[in-house]
């Protein structure tokens, strides 16, 4: 579960496309819920931190 650590402004990619057909997430807020935003079409979505866990597939970049 190495590749399961995220912090903001990583990107990251989830199991299901947006419907934009973008697959990559930058993550803009994170707390309880995480936000994160695709970088298709720019469109931003909260989910709970738990269901954020369980639909990521790995990070692709790392914040610097």
């Amino acid at each position: 579960m190495a590749d399961k650590d995220f912090d903001l402004n990583d990107v990251v990619q989830m199991k299901k496309p947006h419907p934009c057909g973008e697959n990559r997430w930058k993550i803009i807020r994170m707390g309880m819920d995480i936000r994160i935003k695709c970088l298709g079409c720019s469109h931003s979505v909260m989910i709970p931190r738990r269901d954020f866990t369980k639909k990521l597939k790995k990070v692709l970049e790392k914040s610097s």
